[in-house]
C-alpha cells in the first residue's frame, strides 16, 4: 500500500537516491502538502480535450518497456469519469504490442504534451482492453473521423502529476502555426 500517490514512482529506491542527491526534503514536503492527484480535475480534463496525441508506456512480460505514440483528432482521449479515461483503438499496423503487453502486465503510463505551452502531464494507472462493449467502444469513437475503431482501451488513473517545463521545447502543430500566421 502507498502512503502518497507519488509512491507510484517514488520508490524506496528513488527515495534513497533523492536522499543522496539532496533533493528528498523537497518532495517529502510535497508529499505531506498532497502529494499528487489521483482523480479527474477541471484542468485535467481541459487539459486532456485540448490534446490529439499522447505517449503510452506498457511492459511486456519479460519486462521490456514499449513506448507507442497515440493520435487522433483533439478530444480523443477521453475523461468516462473522476478515475478513468479512455479511448478508441483505430485500425493500426496491426503489430498489437499495448494489447498484448496489457494482457500480460495491466500497468500503464500515460504522456501528454502541450509543447507550444511547455507543459506536460504524466498518468500511471491500469488499463484494460474492452472489445465486447460496443455502446463504450461507440462512446469513445470519434464521429467525425475516417479511422475504424477496433476496441477501446480503458486508463484506471492511480496518480498523476504535472511536470517541470524547464526543457521542453515549444513545437507547433500546422493548425496552430496557421492561426499565428493568421494574427500577424
Amino acid at each position: 500500500m502507498r502512503e502518497y500517490t507519488s509512491d507510484i514512482a517514488f520508490t524506496d529506491t528513488v527515495k534513497e537516491i533523492q536522499r543522496k542527491k539532496g533533493s528528498r526534503n523537497s518532495y517529502a514536503s510535497m508529499e505531506q502538502n498532497g502529494s499528487w492527484e489521483y482523480a479527474v480535475t477541471p484542468f485535467l480534463r481541459d487539459f486532456i480535450a485540448a490534446r490529439d496525441s499522447f505517449y503510452m508506456a506498457s511492459v511486456n512480460s519479460d519486462g521490456y518497456p514499449y513506448i507507442q505514440h497515440r493520435c487522433g483528432p483533439k478530444g480523443f482521449l477521453k475523461v468516462i469519469d473522476q478515475q478513468t479515461l479512455g479511448f478508441a483503438d483505430f485500425r493500426g499496423n496491426q503489430q498489437y504490442i499495448s494489447y498484448g503487453n496489457l494482457t500480460d502486465n495491466n500497468k500503464v503510463s500515460l504522456f501528454l504534451m502541450d509543447y507550444p505551452n511547455k507543459a506536460r502531464i504524466k498518468v500511471w494507472g491500469t488499463a484494460e482492453v474492452n472489445e465486447e462493449d460496443q455502446e463504450l467502444i461507440e462512446r469513445l469513437s470519434v464521429s467525425d473521423y475516417k479511422a475504424h475503431t477496433e476496441r477501446a482501451f480503458i486508463i484506471h488513473i492511480e496518480a498523476w502529476d504535472r511536470n517541470c517545463p524547464q526543457h521542453i521545447t515549444p513545437r507547433y502543430t500546422e493548425e496552430e502555426i496557421s492561426q499565428m500566421e493568421s494574427i500577424k
